[in-house]
C-alpha cells in the first residue's frame, strides 16, 4: 500500500462510473445486494429532510469480502463510495452527492461471538444497537451505549461516529467501548484487528483513526465490544432546579452521595418539556409544578435492594440545601419510560417548530452555566424573541443547544438568520476552548466551520493522515474535511 505524505494536494476528479463498473459491482454483491425502487428511498433521505441523496447505485453487501471485492472495483475505475449505516446521522455524513456508490451494510448484522468470561462481544457492523444490547442481555451482560436512535442505528455507523448517549457519565462514548476493529481499508484490503485485549502496548492504536472517521479512511465491518455486568438494580429521578448552576451542583451532589453510582444525568430546560407536551402523544408533565430547568438522572448499582431509599435520601438533603425545588422518583418501569419518553423525543418535537440553529456542543461541565448564560445573551441581540430549546448529557459538558423562531412565527423564521447564530455561538465555544460538535460529527453540515476554527496543525495532520490512507479521496467524499 503506497501512500501520500504530502498533507497538501490538488483537487481530486472522481468519475460518474461506467456501466461496466456497475455491473461489476453488482455481480460482486449478487441479486440481493442492490437496492432499486422503492428499496432504495430510505437510503436517500434523512429524517430532518436537509439532504436529499442521490447516487448511482446502492450495494448492500452481506460479507466482508464483498465489501472489499466492491472498494476494489472502486479503486480500479476511480468511484467514490458512500459508507452508511442505520442512516440516522444529523450532520449528512450519510448521504451521496449523486456519482457515489452508497454502501450499506445492513444485511451484515450476525453475533459472531459472546464470551461473558472475558466481558467482550463481536459483531457484524451492521447489527442494530438495540439488537447487540438484546444479545449482550441474553448473556446476562451490558452493552451500556444507549441513544434515541438505538432500535434503527447500526454499530458501524454509532463507531464512525463515536456516538455518545446518555450513558457516557458512567460508561465513555462509543471510543471508549471498542476493543478491536474489522475494517476494509481505502484501497480494498481487509484489516482484521479483531483483538479482544485491554491491554496492547505495540504501536498505534489503529482503530481510533476509523472511530469517528465518518467512514473517510474505511469501511468498518466488525467490532469487538466491551460488554459489563448488569446492574441489580437502577433508579431513575427527575428533580426541578432553578439554573443551571444548581443543576451542576446537583451532579456533584448526586455523584458524592452514590460513590459515583449515576449512570445518566440529563439536564433539560422547561421549553424542552412545553414541546414535547406539545408534539409528543403520551408524555406528561413529570412534577406537579413548572420549573426553570429539569434534572433527568439514573443511578445503578450491583446490588439490590438499597438504592431506592439512598435517592430519596439523597434528594431530600438536595431539597433542605435548596439545590433542588421539587423532585420524584420513578416508581414503575411505565413512569421510567414515560421520562425518557420525554428527553429522548425533543429532537422530534423541535422539529414541529422548524429547522431553526441546531447547536451540538460540548464545554467543561463546571463552564455550562456561564456558557448558557453568554449565548442566551447573543441569541437574543440576534433574533430578538427566538426560543432557545437546551438539553443535554450535563455530565459529559455535552448540550444541545437549539433555537427556533419566535411562538407562531412559522418554521422558516430564522432561515436568514440561521449562520449568524451559529457563528455566534461556536465564537461562545471558542471562548470556552470547548468543541463545535461533541456527538453528532461534522459531516457535510460543519465541514465549512471546522475547516475555519480548527487549528491549522491539527488539519493538516488530519489531511496528511487522510491522504495516506486514501490517496484517490474516493472514501467518503465531502464529508469531514
Amino acid at each position: 500500500m503506497s501512500f501520500m505524505t504530502n498533507a497538501k494536494r490538488p483537487p481530486l476528479e472522481r468519475n460518474m462510473p461506467a456501466l461496466e463498473t456497475l455491473d461489476a459491482i453488482r455481480r460482486a454483491v449478487g441479486p440481493k445486494g442492490v437496492m432499486t425502487g422503492d428499496d432504495a428511498a430510505p437510503f436517500l433521505s434523512e429524517w430532518r429532510g436537509r439532504w436529499p441523496g442521490e447516487a448511482a447505485l446502492i450495494v448492500a453487501p452481506a460479507t466482508v469480502e464483498e465489501v472489499s471485492a466492491v472498494v476494489q472495483i472502486c479503486v480500479r475505475d476511480n468511484v467514490a463510495i458512500t459508507p452508511q449505516g442505520g442512516n440516522t446521522g444529523l450532520v449528512g455524513g450519510q448521504i451521496p452527492f449523486g456519482d457515489e456508490i452508497l454502501l450499506a451494510l445492513g444485511r451484515m448484522r450476525r453475533v459472531r461471538e459472546i464470551e461473558p468470561l472475558n466481558n467482550t462481544m463481536t459483531v457484524d457492523a451492521g447489527i442494530t444497537l438495540g439488537a447487540a444490547q438484546a444479545a449482550a442481555a441474553e448473556a446476562k451482560r451490558l452493552f451500556p451505549l444507549s441513544i434515541g436512535s438505538e432500535g434503527s442505528c447500526q454499530i458501524g455507523g454509532v463507531i464512525s461516529t463515536n456516538a455518545g448517549g446518555v450513558n457516557v457519565l458512567r460508561y465513555g462514548n462509543m471510543r471508549e467501548l471498542v476493543l478491536g476493529l474489522e475494517a476494509v481499508l481505502p484501497n480494498g484490503e481487509i484489516w482484521n484487528g479483531l483483538r479482544r485485549l485491554r491491554k496492547d502496548n505495540t504501536g498505534y492504536d489503529l482503530k481510533q483513526l476509523l472511530i469517528g472517521g465518518e467512514g473517510t479512511l474505511g469501511i468498518v465491518t466488525g467490532a469487538v465490544l466491551k460488554l459489563f455486568p448488569q446492574p441489580a438494580e437502577k433508579v431513575t429521578a427527575c428533580a426541578g432546579v432553578a439554573n443551571a448552576s444548581d443543576a451542576v451542583a446537583l451532579l456533584a451532589h448526586v455523584q458524592a452521595a452514590t460513590g459515583g453510582g449515576a449512570t445518566s444525568f440529563e439536564l433539560m430546560g422547561r421549553r424542552c418539556i412545553d414541546l414535547a407536551l406539545k408534539h409528543i402523544p403520551g408524555v406528561r408533565d413529570p412534577l406537579a409544578a413548572r420549573h426553570p430547568w429539569y434534572a433527568l438522572m439514573e443511578v445503578s448499582s450491583g446490588q439490590a435492594g438499597a438504592l431506592n431509599g439512598a435517592i430519596e435520601a439523597m434528594l431530600a438533603t438536595a431539597l433542605e440545601k435548596d439545590i433542588i425545588k421539587d423532585a420524584m422518583i420513578a416508581q414503575s418501569e411505565a413512569q421510567t419510560q414515560m421520562l425518557w419518553r420525554i428527553r429522548h423525543s425533543i429532537s422530534e418535537a423541535i422539529n414541529g417548530e422548524g429547522l431553526g440553529a441546531r447547536h451540538d456542543v460540548s464545554v467543561a461541565t463546571s463552564d455550562i452555566p456561564a456558557f448558557l448564560d453568554m449565548a442566551d445573551a447573543a441569541v437574543e441581540r440576534l433574533a430578538p424573541g427566538a426560543r432557545v430549546v437546551a438539553f443535554g448529557h450535563i455530565g459529559d459538558g455535552n448540550i444541545h443547544y437549539d433555537v427556533v423562531g419566535p411562538e407562531g412565527a412559522g418554521k422558516h423564521a430564522l432561515d436568514d438568520k440561521r449562520s449568524d447564530i451559529e457563528a455566534a455561538v461556536y465564537d461562545i465555544i471558542d471562548q470556552f476552548n470547548g468543541s463545535i460538535s461533541a456527538e453528532h460529527g461534522i459531516g457535510r453540515h460543519r465541514r465549512a466551520t471546522l475547516a475555519k476554527r480548527k487549528c491549522s496543525v491539527e488539519l493538516e495532520m488530519m489531511r496528511a493522515i487522510k491522504n495516506a490512507l486514501d490517496p484517490q479521496g474516493i472514501m467518503n467524499p465531502g464529508k469531514m474535511l
